[in-house]
């Protein structure tokens, strides 16, 4: 048995050799460009691994934390939330935000209303619904609580994320899970 490989049976010729080298400079080069480029067009994430995204302002721009808990307490903030959703947030006695964020949407017909410091209580104004501090319906027609999202203060950032365990003023499953 011979072991040696026999030379006319080589496997690439220095045209070819070269060939491949040329591609893989090209290659190379064409990519170093490119992903610089691609990387430059492409919005920087604002979403954590676990779903969650930054409170931002009515322009889009990111909510520093300082800013909201500089308010008084009882302070019921009104941010950019989940999908856009206008979200409240609301800073404790502690001087911590509360990590349940109320969403400003109605449910009976999906309207925004206002906090009534006053009233202690939100209002919708198209039908009259009231909802009590946390979120609670106290009146009608709303046919539900409203929906709430996990709040997180991270490096100054608030951060956003759905609400999937049982709600806490009903202890079920929530009815947007």
């Amino acid at each position: 048995m011979n072991d040696s490989f026999p030379l006319e049976d080589s496997s690439m010729s220095r045209r070819q050799l070269l060939n491949f080298l040329t591609g893989a400079v090209v290659a190379s080069t064409a990519g170093s460009l490119l992903y610089p480029t691609v990387k430059f067009f492409l919005p920087p994430s604002e979403m954590s691994a676990g779903g969650a995204i930054l409170a931002k302002d009515i322009s889009g721009n990111p909510i520093p934390a300082s800013q909201i808990l500089a308010q008084p307490v009882g302070t019921r903030a009104l941010v950019a939330g989940l999908a856009g959703e206008p979200t409240y947030l609301t800073v404790q006695q502690d001087g911590t935000l509360d990590i349940m964020g109320i969403v400003d949407n109605c449910t009976h017909l999906g309207c925004t209303f206002p906090w009534n410091e006053i009233d202690r209580e939100f209002q919708c104004p198209c039908h009259g619904s009231r909802y009590s501090a946390d979120g609670s319906v106290v009146r009608g027609p709303a046919p539900l609580p409203l929906k709430l999202v996990r709040v997180a203060v991270q490096d100054n950032a608030i951060w956003l994320s759905p609400w999937t365990e049982l709600d806490p003023r009903t202890g079920e499953t929530p009815w947007w899970v």
